[in-house]
C-alpha cells in the first residue's frame, strides 16, 4: 500500500491519542479468546485491544497506523486481511476489531482468518441498532446512509455460518466513560463531538462532506446551549452503559 492508497494517511492521525482501549471492552475480547495462547490481530491499527500474556502478531495495511503503535507493541507485519502472510493454523485465535468494514472482500478475509486460526473474534456493529443512536438519528443521518452498504454484523455472521462455523454474537455495551474514542464512545458526553480532535479519530464523521458536518454540529451546539439535547435525553444521564449496536462475533 502506497501513501496515496492509504486512507488513514489523513484519517489515522491522532488515533493513538484518542483510540485508547477501554478496559471493559478489552476484558470482553480477552474472554472471547478463551485459552488461546497465540493471537493474530488483523487490521490491528495502532494496537488497541491486543491481549497481554499471549503471543501476539499484528497485521495492518496502513503505514500511518503502524507508525503510531507504541513502544513494546506486538510485532507487526504490513499486509491485508485477504492475503495474510502467515501459514495455515499458525495461531490459536485471530481478532479483527472494528476493521471488517474496511476490507475489500469479506469472504476472502474471513476465509483467511479461519485458515490461520482455530478461533475468531470479530468486533463489528449492528446498523439496525446503531442507526438509532441520537448522534446519527438527530444530527448526522448521512452516517447511516453511507454505512448502509458496509460490511457489518449480518454479513459477518452469515458468512461464518455459511462455512459451518459455530457462531456466538455478544452485545458489547459502551461504558459512559469509555476511553476508546470511537464514534459511539461519547453517548453521554455530547459536548465532546464539538471537539475537532475528537472527531478526527472517528472515520464515520471524518468522511462526511464538510457542509453536512457543519450543519450537524451547528444543530448539536445550539441544542446543547439551549438545553434541548438534555431535555430529550435526560434518561441517558443516569446510565452507566448503553447498547449502541456494537457486537462481538465469536466463531
Amino acid at each position: 500500500m502506497t501513501a496515496s492508497d492509504d486512507p488513514y494517511a489523513v484519517l489515522g492521525n491522532g488515533y493513538a491519542r484518542r483510540r485508547r482501549p477501554d478496559p471493559r471492552i478489552a476484558a470482553m475480547i480477552e474472554s472471547a479468546l478463551g485459552p488461546a495462547r497465540s493471537v493474530l490481530n488483523v487490521g490491528a491499527g495502532a494496537g488497541s485491544y491486543e491481549p497481554s500474556g499471549r503471543r501476539v502478531v499484528a497485521v495492518e495495511p496502513s503505514a500511518t497506523m503502524i507508525a503510531q503503535r507504541p513502544p513494546g507493541s506486538a510485532p507487526v507485519v504490513q499486509g491485508i486481511a485477504e492475503a495474510l502472510p502467515v501459514g495455515d493454523g499458525a495461531f490459536d485465535a485471530a481478532t479483527a476489531i472494528l476493521t471488517v468494514h474496511h476490507w475489500t472482500v469479506l469472504r476472502a478475509g474471513l476465509s483467511e482468518l479461519r485458515r490461520v486460526s482455530r478461533r475468531q473474534a470479530v468486533l463489528t456493529w449492528d446498523p439496525a441498532v446503531s442507526s438509532r443512536f441520537w448522534l446519527v438519528e438527530e444530527y448526522f443521518p448521512q452516517i447511516a446512509e453511507r454505512e448502509r452498504d458496509l460490511v457489518t454484523l449480518d454479513a459477518v455472521r452469515d458468512e461464518l455460518e455459511r462455512v459451518g462455523a459455530r457462531v456466538e454474537v455478544i452485545p458489547v455495551p459502551v461504558p459512559a466513560d469509555c476511553t476508546d474514542g470511537f464514534t459511539g464512545a461519547y453517548w453521554r458526553r455530547p459536548e465532546a463531538y464539538l471537539d475537532t480532535e475528537v472527531r478526527a479519530a472517528m472515520s464515520p464523521l471524518a468522511l462526511l462532506d464538510p457542509p453536512d458536518v457543519e450543519r450537524g454540529l451547528g444543530r448539536l451546539g445550539a441544542d446543547l446551549a439551549e438545553g434541548r439535547w438534555h431535555d430529550r435525553h435526560v434518561g441517558l444521564l443516569a446510565r452507566d452503559e448503553f447498547d449502541l449496536g456494537y457486537r462481538l462475533v465469536v466463531a
